[in-house]
């Protein structure tokens, strides 16, 4: 599987960049969509996302160097190289938390609301942004065979890009991706709920991926480490706890209190 999409000489685009751009790009578009419905200051939401992506990304980043330390302290130069990959996803959310509550706190805004907002599209770019994994021959599962990877319908060009090291492998980021873009139809639909409280979407994206999350890591043979267990089984046990009791406890009040929906359109800003 050729990683570079362009070639031009002075620089190279890879398929990678090109798949966590458009994650940007599609997931940004929806945010901003619910942003004007809400008739929320744009001009806030946008900044937040400039920030957010900034930060995340560098948070992505670290979280995984970390994980690799000895190896990145012999080749240190590699640590900008995020082209070859190696962005972990939950180093990007708690960088990314981090950045909104400090924003949303800085300009006294409802940090809720504004999670309940982002969540929507995280999860979209998410699922987009997990096909540059594969042009980058990572984030693969058990060796399997080619008559089993056929029989589960896998596309032909998935199967090539999944014939790694000699042997093919289960597409673990393609399982995670079709999960991903089921979250995202699954909080549009939540999202419509008469009834629903302000932090219970945030509740709801953070079990519906992390339980994804924790099977499909199951099938990963490259996940981050932490001793014998891997790390991103355990954040996502940890991260299905807070959204469940998120779920609980915003829901306290009658059912018109603080809602999601809020009928007089206020602005999250006060």
């Amino acid at each position: 599987m050729d990683r570079v999409a362009l070639d031009l000489g002075f620089i190279q685009i890879y398929w990678y960049s090109i798949f966590i751009f458009l994650g940007i790009l599609f997931g940004s578009f929806v945010i901003l969509r619910e942003t004007k419905r809400q008739k929320i200051n744009e001009d806030f939401i946008i900044n937040l996302i400039f920030y957010g992506i900034i930060f995340g990304l560098i948070g992505a980043r670290l979280y995984y160097v970390l994980f690799n330390l000895d190896y990145y302290l012999k080749y240190p130069i590699e640590i900008l190289e995020v082209w070859n990959g190696g962005l972990a996803i939950h180093g990007g959310i708690l960088f990314g938390l981090l950045t909104i509550i400090f924003y949303t706190k800085k300009y006294h805004a409802k940090t809720l609301k504004v999670l309940d907002i982002l969540v929507v599209g995280l999860i979209l770019g998410q699922a987009i942004g997990r096909w540059g994994n594969f042009f980058n021959g990572e984030a693969y599962g058990a060796v399997t065979t080619l008559e089993n990877l056929q029989k589960l319908g896998v596309p032909q060009f998935l199967i090539q890009g999944m014939y790694i090291n000699g042997a093919y492998h289960q597409p673990a980021f393609l399982y995670e991706s079709i999960w991903d873009f089921s979250g995202f139809i699954a909080l549009l639909i939540v999202r419509r709920y008469k009834y629903l409280k302000t932090g219970q979407l945030t509740g709801v994206y953070l079990v519906w991926y992390s339980v994804g999350r924790f099977f499909i890591e199951g099938m990963r043979t490259d996940s981050l480490m932490l001793g014998s267990i891997k790390m991103a089984q355990l954040v996502s046990i940890i991260l299905i706890i807070i959204g469940i009791l998120m779920i609980l406890f915003c829901k306290k009040g009658t059912r018109f209190d603080n809602l999601y929906k809020d009928k007089e359109k206020k602005e999250i800003l006060f």
